[in-house]
């Protein structure tokens, strides 16, 4: 089992910036794959970035290419999402998933684990 653990949210004015921490403990593999995803009110929960441990690959959406940076912290069993230039359509819970092995997941069932997640609201 892997017990995920988000922080960071917030209230940010429009092109403010965020940082979402997701703690990661209990078992752990070296090909671990950690992604954070995003559910506005009233859609579908939807993928941001995913970034895997034994190499430090990333992946991003289009919709935060350029804007958002995922990076990890093996040491500390730690991902981070640096988010820049937001703006009110980035308002969404933000939610942290782990997957033992893989590579590029983008979907919800891709993942294993999951943490309760992070608000993130962004007033224009």
């Amino acid at each position: 089992q892997v017990q995920l653990v988000e922080s960071g949210g917030g209230l940010v004015e429009a092109g403010g910036s965020l940082r979402l921490t997701c703690a990661a403990s209990g078992r752990t593999f070296n090909n671990l794959v950690m992604g954070w995803f995003r559910q506005a009110p009233g859609k579908e929960r939807e993928f941001v970035a995913v970034i895997r441990w034994s190499d430090g690959s990333t992946y991003y959406a289009d919709s935060v290419k350029g804007r958002f940076t995922i990076s990890g912290d093996n040491a500390k069993n730690t991902v981070y999402l640096q988010m820049n230039s937001l703006n009110p359509e980035d308002t969404a819970n933000y939610y942290c998933a782990a997957k033992s092995t893989g590579w590029r997941m983008t979907r919800l069932i891709d993942y294993d684990y999951w943490g309760q997640g992070t608000q993130v609201t962004v007033s224009s």
